[in-house]
């Protein structure tokens, strides 16, 4: 399977607006004091823009995304200056480490929650409506909101005993329950103040990633099943409030973009994808497992990365980055429910 990576010649939208993190924050960490930053070589090696703080060697999925639009590439929500009409494509508001509970990720520092994303959401709305007027609400209504979260919930929080007790407080599907309510009520928060365009996107199968076979010790060849099936939980309940949000809200579209499926399909059948290695990142600190460790400052990664699935211990490849993309733009349901970006902007 080739993928696309195309740029659409005139924007298909007005402006994309996002919130999650590490798999799409863009630089906003690069400002706040936090371990979690990626604002050095070689992330960004086959970047066009060079070091960011993007988690990964070129292209994020958001930046696949926003060629496949017709957009710029969005600005991060932290950058010196940020004002007037260069927020008008729309602003990246995703940070590393960021989780759904505003207590995920804490021990790795700064970091803007969920929470704290949808109120500086908020304070760039007083600029755009005096620069929109009376244009704002069909603004705002045709933009679209990309929501990538769930994973610092898992990764560093309910799967960290030794700092959290949320896995002696909840069985996995009451922590998923809860999750889910939280992030529900922060998506209706985004809809009150007028968007009516999401993309939601899953968990991906997290028990694959380095740093989890690594934790775990698993053998070369195989995930971390129970945390998969953990993550289960998570996206079961996110597909089935698309359902229940689409029910309650006419007038708004929510759709649910299977990255679980997705990056399962390029692990278990790599070959399609022109991927060769599904089990350790590109650059990490043990060459032989890659371990927990993520990509430290100026080592050298792999030659080949558009061979791997990972970048690091965590974050995909820019080649599975532009899969992601590509599916969630113009896949069928199985990729993108009830329907694709592509068709979403058509709305």
């Amino acid at each position: 399977m080739l993928v696309a990576n195309s740029i659409a010649s005139s924007p298909q939208l007005p402006a994309m607006f996002v919130f999650g993190d590490s798999l799409v924050d863009n630089g906003n960490n690069n400002y706040l004091t936090s371990i979690a930053k990626a604002n050095y070589y070689p992330y960004g090696i086959d970047f066009s823009q060079g070091v960011t703080g993007r988690f990964t060697n070129g292209k994020t999925t958001v930046d696949a995304l926003c060629d496949l639009l017709g957009l710029p590439y969005l600005p991060p929500y932290t950058m010196p200056g940020l004002n007037g009409t260069q927020l008008l494509g729309g602003v990246n508001y995703a940070s590393a480490a960021a989780g759904i509970l505003d207590e995920s990720g804490q021990y790795l520092g700064e970091r803007f929650p969920l929470s704290q994303q949808v109120i500086n959401f908020e304070n760039n709305l007083y600029e755009l409506r005096a620069l929109l007027g009376e244009k704002m609400s069909d603004y705002l209504a045709k933009s679209i909101v990309v929501m990538v979260f769930g994973s610092n919930d898992y990764i560093s929080n309910y799967l960290l005993p030794s700092l959290y007790t949320s896995s002696y407080n909840y069985t996995s599907e009451q922590f998923a329950s809860l999750l889910i309510n939280s992030y529900t009520r922060q998506i209706l928060a985004l809809h009150s103040l007028g968007l009516r365009k999401f993309l939601l996107a899953a968990v991906g199968p997290i028990g694959c990633t380095p740093n989890q076979r690594s934790f775990w010790n698993s053998p070369r060849d195989r995930c971390i099943d129970q945390v998969n099936e953990i993550v289960g939980f998570f996206n079961r309940g996110l597909r089935s409030e698309v359902e229940q949000l689409n029910n309650n809200h006419p007038g708004a579209i929510f759709v649910y973009g299977n990255t679980y499926g997705a990056i399962g399909d390029v692990l278990n059948n790599p070959a399609n994808y022109g991927i060769r290695i599904v089990d350790r990142g590109c650059c990490g600190i043990d060459m032989g497992r890659q371990a927990q460790i993520t990509c430290l400052p100026y080592l050298t990664p792999c030659g080949n990365r558009n061979e791997y699935v990972f970048w690091d211990a965590y974050h995909p490849t820019t080649a599975v980055n532009l899969i992601l993309a590509e599916k969630a733009y113009a896949g069928p349901p199985t990729d993108c429910y009830p329907i694709n970006v592509q068709k979403m902007v058509q709305i």
